[in-house]
């Protein structure tokens, strides 16, 4: 098997990398010292070094793991932990949580040693601290303030003049984005609405103090306001549940939600049986980044992630059941937030390098805008990108839930259900626009694409938002 880096060739024109994590895949055609197990050189290098030999240490040893190769990915293993650091540059960061992914997509191959390590940790995180992790996330990137104040825009744009307005969120953790459309609401020339949102979760604590908040502010606000509250995860969600009435204006909104429904029995939760059934990419990260500079600079272009050979061929059935449930209740609007990223693909090699690529931006816009000791920080990258990268990288069928996929690809997915794109409106692209500016980070940035938004890191798209009708109302 050819390693990814096997291609890399030495660039006599290129300037020395820095630390960014953008700026070393950049550089990529620059060859790392010959490394050698143990070398006792490896803590002594410069942040630039330090972070081209992480990136080249990362790729061979995704390699042998993929390979089944254990003792010379345990020897990766060993050099990584020498110069990650969940504390360090962002480089040092990235390379901690890749690694631990990397470490328990190996032990898996021992299912009885796996199972008794992982009987000792907990499975899931504490709700509080999930919770306060993606809190933090809101408050450290500016990427979900955009998802709501995009959203709600579109949606009372779609409900103007409607009396009765019913929202679903399939995801009410927090009261954040509703807060906000009760004031917008009360705003509008015709007065405000009878607002209901249904809000699912399944978690009822949560939904618990969404629903108290809510009705604060609606009573503050003299809105009339009903919460319903659907105690459910998303597959077993049951459509009557939702309580939806004729004469109701219907708006659904789903934010980084989508994906998880997915998931399937593809790899039947053995990693040795996803890498006999998937073959090994060939692809080098030479190749690999020479393809996307031409697309995006950063980021696999969108044709390349769409014709992939290991691309799913259709959509899992509870996906399209789900779909076709939600178009059976006749939304006049639904907007969708998802991950700009192609992570469903069954080949862990692809995968992995489209991984590091997206979660390498993601880590790089929270060292440019916030202090490496922040202790919120730290829970975001440990609690959420970072159990998203483990949940990536290291499962297989049922459990593997982080299955991004990219716009083109819900595009395709949503026409099949019925649903039309409804494009989203140049006001909402200034006001995200506008909120961009009162952030104060000039890497961020909303790119308009076909009726829909981007939301970026410097030129690499990261999250999408795009706003879908049932075909019926055309």
């Amino acid at each position: 098997m050819a390693p990814l880096m096997a291609n890399v060739v030495q660039d006599e024109g290129s300037s020395s990398v820095t630390s960014s994590p953008l700026k070393t895949f950049s550089l990529m055609s620059l060859s790392p010292p010959s490394l050698s197990p143990y070398s006792p050189w490896l803590r002594e290098l410069k942040s630039d070094e330090r972070g081209l030999c992480l990136i080249h240490l990362l790729l061979n040893c995704a390699n042998h793991v993929a390979a089944g190769s254990i003792d010379r990915a345990n020897a990766f293993l060993e050099q990584i932990a020498l110069l990650a650091a969940p504390d360090g540059d962002a480089m040092q960061r990235i390379a901690s949580h890749f690694t631990e992914a990397l470490a328990r997509r190996a032990l898996r191959l021992w299912p009885g040693l796996y199972h008794a390590l992982d009987s000792t940790r907990a499975v899931v995180l504490p709700l509080a601290e999930a919770a306060a992790a993606r809190r933090h996330f809101l408050d450290l990137c500016p990427f979900l303030r955009l998802s709501y104040v995009v959203s709600n825009q579109a949606i009372m744009e779609a409900m103007e003049g409607e009396r009765v307005v019913h929202v679903v969120d399939l995801n009410a953790s927090d009261p954040t984005q509703w807060i906000s459309l009760l004031q917008g609401l009360r705003a509008r020339p015709e007065g405000p609405p009878h607002l209901k949102i249904t809000g699912v979760h399944e978690h009822k604590e949560l939904l618990n103090h969404t629903a108290a908040r809510l009705s604060d502010e609606a009573e503050r606000l003299d809105i009339p306001f009903q919460f319903n509250a659907v105690v459910s995860r998303l597959d077993n969600l049951d459509v009557e549940s939702l309580r939806v009435k004729t004469g109701e204006a219907l708006a659904i909104s789903t934010v980084l939600q989508l994906h998880s429904l997915l998931a399937s029995n593809d790899g039947a939760g053995d990693p040795r049986q996803a890498q006999r059934t998937a073959p090994v990419s060939q692809l080098t990260l030479g190749d690999y980044f020479e393809k996307d500079h031409a697309a995006n600079g950063y980021s696999p272009s969108t044709e390349s992630a769409l014709s992939s050979p290991f691309a799913p061929a259709s959509s899992p059935a509870r996906m399209e059941s789900f779909l076709a449930l939600l178009w059976g209740l006749s939304p006049k609007i639904m907007v969708v937030t998802e991950q700009e990223s192609n992570h469903n693909v069954p080949a862990l090699n692809e995968r992995f390098v489209e991984a590091l690529f997206y979660y390498a931006a993601l880590f790089d816009c929270l060292d440019s805008t916030v202090p490496r000791q922040s202790v919120e920080r730290l829970r975001v990258e440990k609690m959420l990108l970072g159990e998203e990268i483990k949940n990536i990288i290291a499962c297989e069928g049922w459990e593997r839930k982080e299955r991004h996929e990219k716009l083109e690809r819900w595009a395709q997915r949503m026409d099949m259900a019925g649903f039309g794109p409804l494009p989203l409106s140049y006001y909402g692209l200034l006001q995200a626009r506008r909120l961009l500016q009162s952030f104060g980070c000039e890497g961020y940035k909303v790119k308009e694409e076909n009726g829909c938004f981007l939301l970026c890191w410097q030129e690499r798209p990261l999250f999408s938002i795009a706003a879908w009708r049932c075909k019926r109302y055309d």
